[in-house]
């Protein structure tokens, strides 16, 4: 799999983020793992049949080769989330959470924003609330980061010590 990010000799790690849509997920993403990690997302390959399969195929491609991914999805839940940890833990991955909190007023006005198929109806922003359970180190996670806006136009990461409420 060309990635365009080195292979590295230690443990890759498996980052996952967990939020609903337009919560600054993808910003986070580009801004903090651009040119360290692989980028997977499945709004990538929309057209795709097989998204899942997909994912998890790219997924294990990039951490057979050392190299750290970051899954860029809403990752509502355990049925989303475990397959991912079970993928890095085959390889070994230290596997992280980031999770950011639901701000649903602020996710709708940022969705609002978007245009095309960037833009999801709001029923399928609720959808996801409705799923949206804050993950913890009791679901496999070596590590949860909880990530806020910084009120400056950046984020705030802050360790949940235990992972849980």
């Amino acid at each position: 799999m060309r990635t365009g990010v080195e292979t590295v000799a230690e443990a890759p790690e498996l980052a996952v983020l967990v939020g609903l849509q337009a919560s600054g997920k993808s910003t986070f993403a580009a801004r903090v793992f651009a040119g360290t990690h692989a980028l997977v997302s499945k709004d990538l390959f929309r057209r795709a049949r097989h998204r899942q399969r997909r994912q998890m195929r790219l997924v294990d491609e990039a951490l057979s080769q050392g190299v750290p991914v970051v899954v860029d999805n809403t990752n509502p839940s355990p049925h989303e989330w475990t397959p991912l940890v079970e993928a890095g833990r085959a390889h070994g991955a230290r596997v992280v959470a980031y999770w950011f909190p639901p701000d649903v007023p602020g996710a709708l006005a940022r969705n609002a924003a978007r245009e095309g198929v960037e833009r999801v109806p709001d029923v399928g922003v609720y959808a996801t609330l409705r799923r949206l359970r804050r993950p913890s180190r009791a679901d496999g996670f070596d590590a949860v980061q909880e990530v806020t806006f910084d009120g400056r136009g950046g984020f705030r990461v802050r360790t949940l010590e235990h992972g849980g409420p």
